[in-house]
């Protein structure tokens, strides 16, 4: 036998056969697109199916929960909204995951990729902060983009691992030692060392013999590498003087007032105190009663309508200028004059300053002249001031101040209710401030009464004699990481002036202000340095002009950052949240008249204390020595004492302090 001949036809035939398959299939590719077709079918239906399962399973359990339903907070009987809110997040999320199915069938993204999408948004789909987008609904985007980033990360460092597996073992020890030397250069340092300090050179006493609950410090601060960095405002917005351009077109849009038309060059809006006494959810009916009777300035006022104090003109300047004006009553100074003799209080005049969601820890780091300002009367043995020699000013700082949850809807009422409202129940304290003389003023960044949801029939009493409601169109959502500005300047600079231009006209009343601000109500932790100016100018200049005389500050948080954000899944965000700022400065004409009561206070600077001790506080605060001989009428819930908390000027047991003594408050983070 021939064995070449046998070998080259073998070669041959081999060389037939790879030609034969190197030739295209048509029949074969059909095939294939078919199967693409008939899995892609099978794929979504498979997605689908699985979307209305999650969206079955995530509304019983709501339903069995009532998560939002917070106690006397009923948002549970507009079921309606919650459910077509939930439909749009469905249909978003099963849209974009059939979408990434498509991509890994024609494999332009892999497998993992998908896990990491479907994880996403199922996160954004369950975790909801609220019914409507305009409002906490920001949060759901904010912590779906945060899912995306930590996925990718962790693709990242997946994808990093398996190229170092890959590099000869010579290399491998060189990787190493660099990632060791930058871990101990870089990583190890962001310690906590320094989060427990205070102001003026104090720290947080953990001595459990002497103050019972020892904060826990955060493990790892995070914010360290990250300070300065997420603060978008310096490439987007460096200062309010980016105006807006289309700001009159927009009050327009959303005006249904049969008072204005496209010629109206100055509007106003309408004082708000009616809409705040019905009884719904207040922001939507506070923005429907504005944008329903924005008025014409240059025509005489409608009947029934009072001279607005908020009033935008647009005759000069294109993009609008914002004009304040407190309209002084003589007579409510003078019916309120009569009243005061009813008490002594311990301050005439009581002034909050409310930043929403920020800590204790994150103020010091943000609000560095407020802080500055409170610093400087931080000696409760009396501050001695050379330029007013008669004035005694005082300075504390309260470490152990502990929410009860990281939301404002809870903590809220039980600031300035004295508990959790419910429908009837409970006062606020405007209504005893008014019974013994105060003239009450409140200034909002957000369209809302008390920044609550609350089933709460407001008397005429409790309602302000005098408030700012922002509830212009041109405000920003208060959620956004984006500097809130409005006609030129910082949201918070007009809430200051209204209230500058309450607390000058009624200097002769006794008074009590109120502002809320919005500004860190966001997950970089970096917006509230914005505000620092804003209060700082207004206490000082309040204070060179000596009308803080006879004055308590509080400058005060009910609750720390809450918002999802690249800390959230750090220990020191959790921490920092349950442990909201309290700072106060009073000021006493009376020379130290007090001087147990300031002892007292002074004592429980590091005691674990809650929003029921500083309602109580304000109540003891404006009926002085009265204040201990109140009767808590715990059946008609009407009395401005709060039965679960104590005045800081009373002396506290520290060692019975403990948040398993409190129904809801997180015991972890006090230990």
């Amino acid at each position: 036998m021939n064995y070449k001949n046998k070998e080259s036809e073998s070669v041959k035939n081999i060389e037939i056969k790879e030609s034969y398959t190197n030739v295209p299939d048509n029949k074969n590719s059909n095939i294939n697109d078919s199967f693409r077709k008939k899995y892609m079918k099978y794929s979504n239906r498979k997605i689908n199916i699985l979307a209305l399962i999650l969206f079955i399973i995530s509304y019983y359990c709501y339903y069995l929960s009532l998560e939002k339903c917070f106690d006397g907070i009923d948002l549970c009987t507009r079921k309606w909204n919650w459910i077509m809110t939930k439909l749009k997040q469905l249909i978003i999320s099963v849209i974009i995951i059939n979408f990434n199915v498509v991509l890994i069938i024609y494999k332009i993204i892999s497998k993992f990729h998908l896990f990491h999408f479907i994880i996403a948004f199922v996160s954004f789909y369950n975790y909801s902060h609220s019914l409507f987008y305009y409002d906490h609904g920001a949060f759901n985007l904010i912590f779906f983009f945060f899912l995306i980033f930590l996925f990718m990360l962790l693709l990242l460092i997946i994808k990093l691992i398996i190229c170092i597996s890959k590099i000869k073992s010579r290399y491998k020890l060189i990787i190493a030692v660099s990632l060791f030397v930058c871990y101990n250069l870089f990583i190890n340092p962001i310690n906590c060392d320094d989060w427990g300090k205070g102001l003026n050179n104090t720290y947080i006493e953990n001595n459990d013999e002497k103050y019972g609950c020892k904060i826990v410090f955060p493990k790892s601060c995070y914010y360290k590498i990250l300070h300065y960095s997420q603060d978008i405002n310096r490439l987007y917005m460096k200062n309010c003087k980016d105006k807006e351009k289309n700001a009159k077109k927009k009050i327009l849009k959303k005006s249904k007032s049969p008072y204005v038309n496209k010629n109206t060059t100055k509007f106003g809006f309408p004082l708000t105190n009616e809409a705040c006494r019905i009884d719904d959810r207040e922001d939507i009916i506070a923005k429907n009663f504005s944008y329903y009777n924005i008025l014409d300035m240059d025509k005489p006022l409608p009947s029934g309508f009072k001279k607005p104090e908020y009033i935008v003109d647009f005759s000069k300047d294109p993009y609008g200028e914002l004009i304040l004006n407190v309209n002084y009553d003589e007579e409510l100074s003078k019916e309120r004059k009569k009243l005061e003799q009813k008490t002594t209080p311990y301050s005439e005049n009581i002034m909050i300053i409310y930043l929403d969601a920020i800590s204790r820890a994150n103020s010091i780091r943000k609000l560095k002249k407020t802080l500055k300002f409170f610093e400087n009367f931080m000696s409760y043995k009396g501050g001695h001031n050379e330029k007013y020699p008669n004035e005694n000013f005082h300075s504390f700082q309260f470490f152990k101040y502990h929410a009860f949850y990281g939301h404002t809807s809870t903590n809220f009422p039980i600031l300035f209710y004295g508990n959790k409202p419910k429908p009837k129940d409970y006062a606020r304290i405007t209504k005893y401030l008014k019974q013994i003389g105060y003239v009450t003023g409140y200034a909002s960044d957000y369209c809302s009464k008390d920044n609550i949801d609350t089933k709460h029939n407001l008397t005429l009493e409790e309602v302000y004699d005098h408030q700012l409601l922002m509830c212009d169109p041109n405000v920003a959502n208060y959620n956004i990481a984006v500097k809130k500005c409005l006609y030129g300047n910082i949201n918070c600079y007009y809430l200051h002036e209204y209230i500058d231009q309450f607390w000058r006209k009624y200097q002769n009343n006794r008074k009590f202000a109120m502002m809320i601000i919005n500004d860190a109500h966001e997950g970089t932790l970096e917006l509230a340095k914005y505000s620092d100016d804003v209060i700082y100018n207004f206490l000082n200049s309040l204070y060179n002009d000596n009308l803080l005389k006879d004055t308590t500050v509080f400058l005060l948080s009910d609750h720390g950052c809450n918002m999802p954000s690249v800390y959230y899944l750090n220990d020191f965000f959790q921490i920092e949240k349950r442990l909201p700022m309290l700072f106060m400065i009073i000021n006493d004409r009376k020379n130290m008249d007090y001087y147990q009561q300031y002892s007292n206070i002074h004592e429980n600077q590091q005691t674990l204390i809650t929003g029921y001790d500083i309602y109580n506080t304000i109540g003891n605060l404006i009926y002085g020595d009265n204040y201990t001989n109140i009767e808590n009428k715990t059946i008609s819930h009407d009395t401005p004492k709060s039965p679960f908390g104590q005045s800081l000027f009373d002396k506290i047991n520290a060692k019975e302090r403990h948040p398993k003594n409190y129904s809801g408050m997180e015991k972890k983070f006090c230990i």
